[in-house]
């Protein structure tokens, strides 16, 4: 049996939504957004440390530039594939038209094990990739960002690259999000993302009758996303009695001390050997008993496979694509409420947007206002998909597939069928 690709769960979802959509736009319009503008392969020859020239692949995808410049961040990890940066752009299309920002969906990859580079050689790798994306990188054509192995520090190689390539101090408008406030950045872009899937979860319990006081909550994927989740709902009031990285998998059911746990992967750069819980496989971690589980790691975490054996109330999609289409009607049957990726993780491209027209408008916002404006725009978008779902009969998932993917068709209707 072919194992279920991203880019199977991507077209899979985009079908169901252009089912919704037959009767509003015509077809020819719904199956142009089946594909995307333009993929590209590009080929990195850096220099490392150890005076060698290694090869490297990396691709840009534009998926849509309908509603506006594409956006999407830069991947680095060594099975990161073509298809993979597709569906990944495809995906930030309608996250981005979901929760109103005026971008498309673009994705980049770098086909690299960051945990394996030297911090210069990484710089390498990144500034190699900026050099030879220049004609894609423009604040009018595609905004990247940070996305799975790469950081903050590299959006600055970013900037920094392309700015000394023009002989000038600093680059006159957004070209890349996400870097250090001291460049540009914005506070609060690198929480952004794990805040907003604590928002989520939060008004996902509340409708079905429970509190983020008290309830149990699971995050896969220790990483940025993930811990920053693990803290905001903590700070809400959530145990937390379960967390896993790569290396393992940490359970306690009373609840673990999250700041030891923290202290330790700042130590150590992973769980294993983490204090106050007890190491099960990485498996089991997702099937145990929960309010919110919390799946932040990489695609297809939860399926046809494992998807019965789930016990959460609430999955809030902190990962890109971490549910196949398999596991969400079995949830969907079982009444777990799921909160889709493009809903869940919009947090981080809302506050890239902010961070985008902070630069072009040479402005600056305080940490402050990027919360109450990240959590009023993640609640507002939560119950509009709450209440088309709801009014339609609807799956969440669905209701905002529907949303996006008709903003970005009525885009396209505006702009015309021309050239």
């Amino acid at each position: 049996m072919k194992k279920q690709t991203m880019l199977d769960n991507a077209l899979a979802n985009f079908d169901r939504a252009a089912a919704l959509l037959k009767d509003e736009f015509c077809p020819d319009m719904i199956e142009k957004l089946r594909h995307p503008k333009e993929r590209s392969e590009i080929s990195l020859t850096p220099q490392f440390s150890d005076g060698k020239i290694h090869y490297i692949s990396a691709f840009v995808v534009k998926h849509s530039d309908a509603v506006g410049p594409c956006k999407g961040g830069i991947r680095m990890a060594p099975n990161v594939t073509l298809d993979d940066v597709t569906a990944l752009a495809m995906e930030m299309t309608w996250k981005c038209a979901l929760i109103g920002v005026p971008f498309g969906g673009g994705k980049s990859g770098i086909v690299a094990d960051s945990s394996k580079l030297t911090a210069d050689d990484k710089q390498v790798v990144v500034r190699s990739f900026t050099r030879n994306a220049h004609r894609h990188i423009h604040p009018m054509i595609y905004v990247p960002a940070p996305d799975m192995g790469t950081s903050e520090r590299d959006m600055g190689y970013i900037k920094d690259t392309i700015s000394y390539s023009l002989g000038y101090a600093t680059t006159q408008g957004s070209y890349v999000t996400g870097k250090p406030v001291i460049l540009g950045g914005i506070p609060g872009r690198r929480e952004a993302t794990g805040r907003g899937v604590a928002v989520a979860a939060a008004e996902a319990l509340k409708k079905i009758g429970l509190n983020m006081k008290g309830a149990k909550v699971i995050v896969q994927g220790f990483g940025n996303v993930g811990s920053i989740s693990a803290v905001v709902m903590a700070e809400m009031g959530a145990v937390v009695v379960g967390v896993s990285d790569e290396f393992a998998a940490i359970y306690n059911p009373a609840g673990l001390d999250l700041p030891a746990v923290l202290a330790h992967v700042a130590r150590t750069g992973k769980l294993t050997g983490a204090p106050s819980g007890k190491e099960i496989a990485h498996g089991d971690l997702l099937e145990m008993p929960c309010d919110v589980l919390a799946p932040c790691a990489t695609a297809n975490q939860i399926t046809g496979a494992n998807a019965d054996r789930i016990k959460a109330r609430v999955i809030a999609e902190g990962a890109n694509g971490p549910t196949s289409p398999e596991a969400d009607e079995i949830l969907h049957n079982k009444g777990v409420f799921i909160i889709p990726d493009i809903l869940c993780n919009a947090g981080g491209v809302f506050v890239s947007y902010l961070e985008y027209t902070q630069e072009t408008q040479q402005e600056q916002m305080t940490g402050e206002e990027v919360r109450v404006r990240l959590e009023q725009r993640m609640k507002d978008r939560f119950e509009l998909v709450y209440q088309t779902a709801t009014q339609r009969k609807w799956q969440m998932r669905d209701a905002a597939m529907y949303l996006g993917v008709k903003n970005v068709c009525t885009a396209l209707v505006a702009r015309g069928t021309l050239p």
